[in-house]
């Protein structure tokens, strides 16, 4: 963001090379930065270059003094800097990130701007999109259950596996599957255990999943 003009090459340079859209994320400035009149200047240039959809996490980047880890949860979020923008620059498309954590959340948002990106929290809860198609889309939910949804995803993890994908690729974004729920600490435990051992197949998932059928029963 220091250097928006390197960035609009960037853009150019490959929008050139392809049709697909080319997006820029950014923050909303960096370390002493001036804030609004520095993200508007970082946008304005980028847009000059061809590029028309902006994903923007509403903080700064401090690169001095924080690691990668603070700079998501230290800085304070400035949502009101992506509103801004979004008014002074309606042709663009605006996308807002940064601690958004519930859908009802995300309706507020898309008030205000063109689209929600959301991150860290469907990763830790990834349950929490289930209900996304009914409330933000009014389409039906392909969903009814944790249960449901697990099992649906058998021929997928089964082509993966074939085309020789490690199950720990797959598993590793499903630990949070049942968090918080009878059984939720078991499932995670039973493929953390599993998934690195020799001939690791979708079985494993079936007795991660039979956990938590089981530890549900007896919460009952």
């Amino acid at each position: 963001m220091n250097e928006p003009e390197a960035v609009a090459k960037a853009v150019a340079a490959m929008r050139s090379a392809t049709a697909l859209p080319v997006t820029v994320k950014h923050r909303i400035g960096v370390d002493d930065s001036e804030d609004y009149p520095f993200l508007k200047r970082f946008v304005e240039t980028v847009a000059a270059a061809g590029c028309t959809t902006f994903i923007v996490h509403a903080r700064k980047a401090w690169l001095k003094g924080l690691s990668p880890k603070e700079n998501r949860e230290v800085p304070p979020l400035t949502y009101e800097h992506v509103y801004r923008l979004k008014a002074e620059f309606p042709q663009l498309t605006i996308v807002i990130n940064g601690g958004i954590k519930t859908l009802a959340q995300c309706s507020e948002q898309l008030a205000l701007v063109d689209g929600v990106m959301l991150g860290h929290e469907p990763y830790e809860n990834p349950w929490m999109l289930a209900t996304v198609d009914s409330t933000l889309f009014g389409t039906q939910d392909p969903s009814q259950s944790r249960a449901e949804a697990l099992q649906r995803l058998q021929p997928y993890v089964e082509a993966s596996l074939a085309r020789g994908v490690p199950l720990a690729a797959i598993t590793r974004h499903l630990l949070g599957l049942f968090r918080s729920q009878p059984g939720g600490r078991a499932f995670r435990r039973v493929l953390s255990e599993g998934v690195h051992r020799p001939g690791a197949q979708w079985p494993l998932l079936e007795k991660a999943l039979l956990e938590v059928t089981r530890e549900t029963a007896l919460a009952a």
